[in-house]
């Protein structure tokens, strides 16, 4: 018999928005837009994939996504590649430089999360660490990535 008290969607969904106003507000520098940053965190995490399907991934129109690429391109974050012997297609990938972008905004991030989590009791962090496999699935069910995490999906 379960003692928990029934699961209220709507309070759940206003914590986690909570949640990820946090870690919005903790994301620096802020010289890219979010929707930049997910798309390279995409492309990390996907591999290789084209405009159109980063533009579905992230809710942008095909137009937007262009743009954008455009501007990761210019930047050194982002290229587009045609694969071998296939000039038809052609794929955005994440250079060395955008990896190195991501991983130096995800330290930053972690410095002040950190920060934030030393002033909770040792018992709320334990029970912020038993809900991330959790979350985990849940973001991978967002995002349609399968358990574990398969990388070259979108190509």
């Amino acid at each position: 018999m379960d003692a928990r008290p029934p699961l209220d969607e709507l309070e759940l969904a206003a914590g986690l928005g909570r949640l990820y106003s946090l870690m919005r507000s903790l994301s620096l520098p802020r010289d890219l837009s979010m929707t930049a940053v997910s798309t390279l965190a995409s492309l990390e995490r996907r591999g290789p994939c084209r405009v159109t399907e980063l533009a579905a991934l992230e809710g942008v129109t095909q137009p937007a996504m262009t743009q954008l690429v455009s501007r990761l391109e210019r930047q050194g974050l982002a290229e587009r590649r045609a694969p071998a012997g296939d000039r038809r297609v052609v794929a955005v990938h994440l250079t060395d430089a955008g990896r190195a972008d991501l991983a130096l905004r995800r330290a930053g991030q972690a410095k002040r999360l950190a920060e934030l989590l030393a002033g909770l009791p040792a018992s709320d962090r334990a029970a912020i660490a038993a809900a991330l496999p959790a979350l985990d699935r849940l973001a991978g069910a967002a995002l349609g990535v399968p358990e574990p995490p398969a990388s070259g999906e979108c190509e």
